[in-house]
């Protein structure tokens, strides 16, 4: 099914009562492929009075952060001209109240059910040591013989191997104690009741790890969140855009031109015409005019 099709199909989904949210991670200058991801995100919220949206900034990685990332987020959606319901006003904000880091509660809490519910293990394998494996986690390896409070060691969830979707035995805390990004996001989305995510499809097997931790742990409303994956921006030599790279970074395009140009692409990539559309309200009205 063309993308085009399936947005449609996700947009008429959306309810009065729906809570969706931009999810964007401080280690970089955002780059058009986010902006893609931001307005989509937007459009299917706008395009149902009542919805809400909610800019929730995952910066859990905080040797990555910096401030001049977390501001950039807020300049591109000034730039976009997008606006969102609930979450941080300005970065000052952000920090005093939304920062991931004053949920750490949430997403240990979380740990624990998971080790109580005995599905843990401790790894202290090393990437070098996992490199030649390419991602397949060897079943063997879940018998260390560690304890999980050990120090310097991984936790491991063990997942079935007959559905390979699921990343196998991935990692729900890191070896320097923080909790892993499957456990926060799916802890802020419970957190934040949200219903409806739109995301790049190189984030599916986080989906699928989080809907299997959620299974695992009774969370049932995270289970019937309505998921929609969409295609990546690729860069000339194929490559998705990737923010420690630098690619496309929307902060040039703010110096150098307007936000006309992603619009009219974005409109012509969904399928509606370009003419006139200059702003996510023009892109709204068209799909509205289209419906």
């Amino acid at each position: 099914m063309p993308f085009s099709t399936a947005y449609r199909q996700f947009i008429h989904t959306i309810r009065p009562n729906s809570r969706l949210r931009l999810a964007p991670t401080p280690s970089g200058f955002l780059h058009l492929g986010n902006a893609r991801n931001f307005i989509l995100t937007w459009l299917a919220a706008r395009y149902q009075p009542g919805a809400r949206l909610l800019l929730r900034i995952d910066d859990l990685d905080a040797d990555r952060k910096r401030p001049e990332y977390v501001q950039d987020i807020f300049d591109t959606l000034a730039w976009l001209g997008l606006d969102w319901d609930e979450g941080p006003r300005a970065a000052d904000d952000f920090e005093k109240n939304w920062s991931q880091q004053l949920r750490m509660p949430l997403y240990f809490s979380l740990l624990e059910e998971l080790r109580d519910r005995d599905l843990l293990f401790a790894c202290a394998k090393s990437r070098r040591e996992l490199a030649p494996f390419e991602g397949n986690y060897p079943i063997e390896f879940r018998d260390q013989g560690i304890a999980l409070d050990s120090p310097d060691v991984a936790w491991r969830i063990k997942t079935p191997r007959a559905e390979t979707e699921i990343p196998q035995d991935f990692v729900v805390k890191r070896r320097d104690g923080v909790p892993a990004y499957q456990v926060a996001s799916l802890a802020d989305d419970l957190y934040f009741g949200i219903t409806d995510i739109i995301r790049g499809e190189d984030l599916a097997a986080s989906t699928a790890a989080q809907q299997f931790l959620a299974k695992c742990l009774g969370r049932e409303q995270f289970t019937a969140i309505n998921f929609l994956h969409h295609p990546l921006l690729l860069d000339q030599t194929g490559a998705k855009l990737s923010k420690s790279a630098g690619a496309a970074a929307i902060k040039t395009h703010r110096r150098d031109s307007t936000p006309a140009q992603i619009y009219q692409e974005l409109a012509r990539w969904l399928g509606v015409p370009a003419n006139g559309v200059h702003s996510a309200d023009d892109l709204l009205a068209v799909l509205h005019e289209t419906a």
